[in-house]
């Protein structure tokens, strides 16, 4: 029996550029609500951007932010259920070296901001304007007034490139996943750890669970869910490790 949702959003929910969630989404999560299924995000975004995102159902959700790192519960301003901090000194060591690399920008999250050190304009106007994140600006990673949740790369010639001159000497030590095009981020915890919290929270199985994604960061979220579907735009390894496919979300919604 499913008892609750965990869902994607960029490349999942939002596709092809899209910036806003489709009604049909909304008009499933209430129906799915009065057969006692809960609906959650599950995205590498940060708490305010998926409310607005959600907005005309955002009281009534669970969110999985930030990778896993933080999970919120419902409400005008939901409960935090769970936070794992990275560590500070091995974060913005991190950060540093990410801001060394010339092609790269650092995002580094707290628990509902996003500080930014940006070297160039655009990484402001992708994470503020086109995420709809809120943002600080910060001259140096130290300025960071609060514990580190995640790391991300803004990568101008892609993650998949950066990733393996980035990454290797810190996987001994954080999670390190690509999270879209240009993004690779870093956690000590993961989409799967988010969702194993929030089980724990509303006192169900993960086993209970029907998952959706599209990418390398949310194979913590399908493999710990009972009930696993990729989306058909994934890369075929994916495709390949992971059986039920659907194109949009909401058709698979409207069977549960």
């Amino acid at each position: 029996m499913i008892r609750l949702v965990a869902c994607d959003i960029d490349g999942t929910l939002l596709q092809n550029g899209s910036t806003a969630i489709d009604p049909a989404v909304f008009y499933q999560i209430r129906r799915l609500a009065e057969k006692g299924i809960g609906f959650c995000p599950a995205s590498g975004r940060q708490y305010s951007s998926l409310r607005r995102l959600f907005a005309p159902v955002a009281d009534e959700l669970c969110y999985i932010c930030e990778n896993g790192a933080v999970v919120f519960g419902p409400g005008a301003a939901g409960p935090v259920l769970s936070k794992t901090a990275m560590g500070q000194e091995a974060a913005l060591a991190l950060c540093r070296e990410i801001l060394d690399r010339p092609e790269c920008e650092v995002l580094i999250s707290g628990v509902n901001t996003s500080y930014l050190c940006p070297k160039a304009e655009d990484v402001v106007v992708q994470v503020r304007d086109f995420v709809g994140n809120r943002v600080a600006l910060l001259s140096a990673p130290e300025e960071v007034p609060e514990e580190i949740v995640k790391v991300s790369a803004f990568c101008r010639t892609g993650a998949a490139g950066v990733e393996p001159l980035l990454a290797p000497r810190w996987r001994e030590r954080f999670r390190v996943a690509v999270a879209g095009e240009p993004w690779l981020d870093f956690t000590l915890a993961d989409k799967g750890t988010g969702l194993r919290q929030l089980c724990r929270c509303l006192g169900i199985s993960p086993g209970e669970v029907a998952a959706f994604g599209d990418n390398y960061n949310d194979v913590p979220l399908l493999e710990t869910a009972g009930t696993a579907y990729l989306m058909a735009t994934a890369h075929r390894p994916l495709l390949d490790r992971f059986p039920n496919h659907c194109v949009r979300v909401e058709d698979v919604l409207s069977t549960l």
